[in-house]
C-alpha cells in the first residue's frame, strides 16, 4: 500500500510502499476513504509532540471502510466508521475506572504510536471506531474525529458561556461555531491581523462578530477558546472576559504563555486545558452533528501531496479543514 511516513522530526514525510497490515483479535483493516489533516500532525512533523518509534504513518481522522476483522457496534460490515486521536486505552487505571480515558498514563493515539491514515488502509482497535452519523459523506466527517471532538469538549468546558470567543479560526472553530450558534450561543471569532477572508467566513458561519486577535471584543465575553498554538494569546483572551469567564487552551501544544498581571486572573476569572478526548464524547458528538447539522468546508489533497496540505495548514491557505483522500 502507499503511505506518507515520517522518518524523523524536521524533515517532509517520505512516499512509501508498506505492506497492507493484517488484523490481529480486537482489530479492524479499513480501507481509508479520507482522513483529515490536523495541526498535531504539524507538531509531530516539528517535534514539538514527541513520536516514539518512527517511522510513523501520520494522520489521526480517518474515515474507512471495514474490510476485515469484527466491525464496531452499530457498524454493518463494509460500513464506514471513523477513527479519532485516543487510539487505545489500558482501562484498568484510576482515569479509566473514573470516566477520564482521556488521561490515561497508558494511552496510544492514532498516528502518533499507532500508524495512522495518511496511507491506503489503516488499523485501528474496534473498541474505538465509530459509526458515521448519516448524512456525512466520508470527505465531510473526517475532521469530526478531532478538530469536531477537541472543539466538542472544549466547548463543554465552557458550560453555558453565551458569549464565546474562539481564538484562531481553522478547523476546529469553523465546526465548533456551527454548533454553539445552533445552541443560541453568540461567537466571536478572533483571526491573525488583516485576515479578513477568515473573518468573513466565520460571520457567513454564524459569528456575531469577527476581528484581529490583539482586538478586544464589542463587549465581554463568557467564556473563551484558544485553538491558535500561541501561548501569548492567553492573557488576551483574558483581557477580553468578563468576571468568572473562562479561558480554555484547546491544543496539544502551545508556545510559552508569558507573565501576566493578576489582575488578569481576578475575580474568579479561570484557565484551564483540553487533553485528548474521550469515547463518549465521540459518540456524544457524532449524535449531535446531523442535527444541528454540522457542514464541514474542505479542501481535498491527494495522499501524495500531504507534505504540500501540512505547509498549506501552516500557512493558513485555506479557510475550514484539509482531507487528504488517498
Amino acid at each position: 500500500m502507499r503511505a506518507m511516513v515520517l522518518d524523523e522530526p524536521g524533515k517532509p514525510l517520505r512516499e512509501a510502499e508498506l505492506p497492507v497490515p493484517e488484523p490481529r483479535a480486537g482489530e479492524v483493516l479499513l480501507k481509508v476513504e479520507a482522513c483529515g489533516v490536523c495541526r498535531t500532525d504539524l507538531h509531530l512533523l516539528d517535534g514539538e509532540v514527541d513520536v516514539p518509534h518512527p517511522p510513523r504513518v501520520l494522520g489521526h481522522q480517518i474515515v474507512g471502510e471495514v474490510v476485515a476483522g469484527e466491525p464496531p457496534e452499530g457498524a454493518a460490515a463494509g460500513g464506514l466508521v471513523g477513527v479519532p486521536w485516543l487510539g487505545w486505552t489500558d482501562g484498568s487505571c484510576e482515569y479509566c475506572r473514573s470516566g477520564r480515558e482521556n488521561l490515561c498514563p497508558q494511552a496510544r493515539f492514532t498516528g502518533r504510536d499507532i500508524d495512522g491514515g495518511y496511507a491506503e488502509y489503516a488499523l485501528a482497535d474496534t473498541r474505538y471506531c465509530f459509526p458515521l452519523p448519516p448524512g456525512f459523506a466520508a470527505l465531510d466527517a473526517a475532521p469530526l474525529l478531532c478538530a469536531g471532538l477537541i472543539g466538542y469538549r472544549a466547548l463543554r468546558m465552557t458550560r453555558d458561556a453565551p458569549r464565546l470567543g474562539l481564538y484562531g479560526f481553522g478547523s476546529a472553530a469553523h465546526i465548533l461555531t456551527q454548533l454553539a450558534v445552533w445552541q443560541g450561543r453568540r461567537v466571536f471569532a478572533f483571526t491573525r491581523a488583516g485576515d479578513e477572508r477568515t473573518q468573513a467566513f466565520a460571520r457567513e458561519l454564524g459569528a456575531t462578530w469577527a476581528g484581529a486577535s490583539e482586538e478586544r471584543p464589542p463587549e465581554p465575553l463568557d467564556a473563551a477558546i484558544v485553538f491558535a498554538p500561541v501561548g501569548a494569546l492567553v492573557p488576551l483572551a483574558l483581557q477580553a472576559l468578563a468576571p468568572g469567564g473562562i479561558v480554555v487552551c484547546g491544543g496539544i501544544h502551545m508556545s510559552d504563555i508569558p507573565s501576566f498581571p493578576y489582575e488578569l486572573l481576578w475575580m474568579e476569572r479561570t484557565i484551564t486545558s483540553v487533553a485528548n478526548l474521550t469515547r463518549e464524547d465521540a459518540r456524544e458528538l457524532l449524535e449531535l452533528a446531523p442535527r444541528v447539522p454540522v457542514r464541514t468546508s474542505v479542501t481535498r489533497y491527494r495522499l501524495a501531496d500531504a507534505n504540500r496540505a501540512l505547509e498549506d495548514l501552516r500557512a493558513g491557505a485555506f479557510t475550514g479543514s484539509a482531507v487528504i483522500v488517498p
